[in-house]
């Protein structure tokens, strides 16, 4: 199971269509809230996650997701318009980062493939 956390749902939509045809299921939340809750019924194999959310934004879940044991060694992808590098993010179990404006179906998928596992 993939998360996919984005409170643009064309986009969520998207990234969730090109999970789905690689093979992988996935689950989309529209805030950070609702994800978080969601950790409690199940751990996800990987999340994408756009950082400018409403409400609680991205980097608030991600301090959540690294407080705890298991959630802190989910691999995250994060997918915003607004330019990150990976170094600065690794702390967070970030393992990549994809531009909104550039992404395409098969660089979700080939995420997809690395860290989330059948």
């Amino acid at each position: 199971m993939i998360f996919i956390i984005d409170d643009d749902m064309v986009m969520a939509r998207c990234v969730a269509r090109a999970c789905e045809k690689a093979g992988f299921s996935s689950r989309i939340f529209g805030d950070a809230i609702l994800a978080m809750e969601a950790l409690s019924e199940g751990l996800p194999e990987m999340i994408f996650l756009d950082v400018m959310l409403t409400g609680p934004d991205g980097f608030t879940f991600l301090n959540e997701m690294i407080s705890y044991s298991d959630t802190m060694k989910i691999p995250v992808v994060i997918i915003s318009s607004l330019e990150f590098r990976e170094e600065d993010l690794r702390e967070y179990g970030v393992v990549g980062v994809l531009d909104k404006s550039k992404m395409t179906p098969e660089d979700v998928k080939g995420y997809a493939e690395k860290y989330a596992r059948r």
